[in-house]
């Protein structure tokens, strides 16, 4: 029998898969403990940075081409925002209707039954409702460490002459 996990419990496993990733690809981490400006992770390599909101499933939306996440408009518009220092990103993870699968054990690993995917929202346009909006999680972008590298690239682009003249 599934067992519908809290807000905390997915909130925690977000977190602990994108520090595997991070760690394997060597970036560093910043963890927020307040949630203020709609991100909870903040990730550096060289001098770099990307924000990220992470959020998490048992139950994703399924649409054509990946999937669909209702985020809320006050967040949205945080993530957006092109005057940020650092471009925001949000992180969809989706993990088996039952925590009991969530981890599984063997004798030299530990596997976590649950994957990824994210979208940049950076300079993103105005939502068109009040509430929510619905972000566009495509299937070609899994969460990655070599995922998390493309979102450092569009963090160069930023920095870049090229890039500021663009936004």
């Amino acid at each position: 029998m599934a067992t519908e996990a809290t807000s905390w419990q997915k909130e925690q496993v977000s977190r602990a898969y994108v520090h595997v990733l991070a760690t394997q690809g060597g970036y560093t981490i910043c963890d927020w403990n307040v949630d203020k400006d709609g991100v909870d992770m903040t990730l550096r390599t060289r001098g770099l940075m990307v924000d990220v909101q992470l959020k998490c499933t048992q139950s994703p939306r399924v649409v054509r081409g990946g999937y669909s996440f209702d985020l809320d408009i006050e967040t949205y518009d945080k993530l957006r925002d092109p005057d940020r220092s650092a471009p925001g990103h949000l992180a969809l993870l989706i993990v088996p209707p039952d925590v009991g699968r969530w981890v599984t054990h063997h004798p030299e690993s530990i596997v976590l039954a649950c994957h990824g995917y994210w979208a940049s929202l950076h300079g993103a346009g105005e939502a068109r409702s009040k509430g929510t909006t619905a972000i566009s999680l495509p299937e070609h972008q899994p969460l990655t460490s070599k995922s998390i590298g493309a979102m450092f690239d569009t963090a160069r682009q930023l920095l870049s002459p090229a890039g500021r003249e663009v936004n």
